[in-house]
């Protein structure tokens, strides 16, 4: 029995084991495996997450009105993509926001730019979506892909109900299909924060018309999970995030807001928070709904915030539903920097300690520095870091380490040597010193036995020392 379960370890360990050496080939095998996880564990996989802002979401008819004027008139993927000041994406800037410690990004989408008849998606720009995805799974973080405002069209459904729908089932049919096959590392987002209507009702006036504002809310919700469950692949088991009713986290918390039934019961409902108003969405302007704020960290503030997290904890997660903060942030401009930090990290740490996943609002010259391929405030960055208990990679700059230990005797003292594979030191060899020195090559660790974890005693620490240690194992 003893042996049974040490193998059974052992090949556990081996779906890890070649990180160390080939991080790619293991990525993509790993794109599209379904674990068996809930959608609760994969969401507190994810950690923290950032959003790939005005970029792919990007969109407007003056674009195509700009390359008329200055172009040969025939638009291109790029140009969308760079239309709201975004440079190109590059695998760098993705592989930058890993190695800052994000583990998921999520990848705002407006379909519709390039659109062939009948609500045909482009096929360059599923392309350059598809390549974006696979970066983000590559570099060893989640993919959250969703249909953004694009362009508006959401806000026309109660209108032209029943065009709007078939427009949204068509897209949905496409997009599920076109990435059917990738495995749990992508998440599919049914809706940004459109789906509420105030034309039909009006939050700051009566209840009137807030029950079908609602229904109509959770039936596009239920369309959604409708189509991709019956699209193939992957996609009857993939984890799902539901639209909150305008994202909002009382609006979400409303009993009028269902979630939609599904048969896997693998979803995560998505909020947003810019919450104060006055700080987390204005600049330096008043609006007639709020007045700027430069500054964020008063009392009323952090109880404001704690209230509001407790809200979305106790609605959802204490029932068993993960949430996600899809978006939340804060403008530079207008603001104290030190403000900025504390808002943006209290909400991080706030949101994180109560099992939700909180993904950054960060777009061109933003809060990622998308030239530097890193966080534009570093110490924002070590806040994110202690929060989520990531260990940047530059702790641990190769996969292999030389020993220069020297061994001294005398004539009246003799070393008394380490048991060979003892990493832990606790004097006995286990899966434990396996796991240890696993992780420790990863770069997730100390190493403190230098000796002991050289079972092949050649003064090297690398993976063919954890190859020794799975063989003294199974010989016990």
């Amino acid at each position: 029995m003893k042996k049974q379960v040490i193998s059974t370890v052992l090949a556990l360990m081996l779906v890890t084991e070649p990180y160390a050496l080939q991080q790619n080939s293991l990525s993509n095998a790993a794109g599209n495996e379904m674990r068996d996880m809930t959608t609760m564990e994969i969401v507190r996989d994810m950690g923290i997450g950032i959003n790939l802002g005005n970029t792919m979401e990007a969109c407007g008819d003056w674009i195509a009105d700009v390359d008329k004027q200055w172009g040969d008139g025939i638009l291109t993927v790029e140009e969308y993509e760079t239309a709201w000041g975004s440079p190109v994406i590059t695998r760098e800037m993705i592989q930058g926001m890993a190695d800052e410690g994000f583990g998921v990004v999520r990848v705002p989408v407006a379909w519709s730019n390039l659109m062939e008849d009948d609500y045909k998606i482009n096929k360059d720009l599923d392309a350059r979506v598809h390549e974006i995805v696979d970066w983000v799974i590559d570099c060893d973080m989640y993919c959250i892909i969703n249909i953004h405002w694009d362009n508006g069209w959401v806000n026309t459904f109660p209108d032209n109900k029943d065009e709007c729908m078939t427009r949204y089932e068509t897209m949905w049919t496409q997009i599920a299909d076109s990435f059917k096959e990738y495995g749990d590392r992508l998440m599919f987002e049914s809706q940004n924060e459109e789906l509420g209507w105030e034309k039909i009702w009006n939050p700051w006036g009566s209840t009137d018309g807030k029950a079908e504002s609602y229904a109509l809310v959770n039936e596009i919700n239920q369309k959604f999970v409708d189509v991709v469950r019956k699209s193939g692949g992957n996609n009857p088991k993939r984890h799902l995030l539901i639209s909150g009713y305008n994202t909002g986290f009382d609006r979400t918390c409303d009993p009028l807001f269902k979630m939609p039934d599904d048969p896997a019961q693998r979803m995560a409902v998505s909020v947003h928070y810019y919450t104060p108003a006055g700080f987390a969405i204005l600049e330096d302007e008043d609006a007639d709904w709020a007045k700027a704020r430069p500054t964020w960290g008063t009392d009323a503030d952090y109880k404001e915030l704690y209230e509001n997290m407790d809200m979305m904890k106790k609605g959802y997660v204490d029932k068993g539903i993960p949430v996600i903060i899809g978006e939340y942030g804060c403008p530079s401009k207008g603001k104290k920097a030190d403000s900025v930090r504390l808002f943006l990290s209290s909400v991080c740490k706030a949101a994180y300690e109560r099992q939700l996943c909180p993904v950054l609002w960060s777009t061109p010259g933003g809060h990622y520095d998308r030239e530097k391929c890193q966080m534009a405030d570093q110490e924002l960055k070590k806040l994110f870091n202690d929060i989520s208990g990531f260990k940047p990679k530059e702790t641990t700059t190769t996969t292999t380490t030389t020993i220069t230990t020297t061994t001294t005797t005398s004539a009246t003292t003799t070393e008394k040597l380490p048991l060979r594979g003892d990493v832990n030191q606790d004097g006995s060899l286990t899966v434990a010193d396996l796991v240890a020195l696993q992780q420790f090559i990863l770069g997730n660790g100390q190493l403190e036995a230098w000796k002991a974890a050289d079972v092949c005693e050649d003064k090297i620490i690398d993976i063919f020392d954890v190859i020794a240690i799975r063989k003294l194992l199974i010989n016990i």
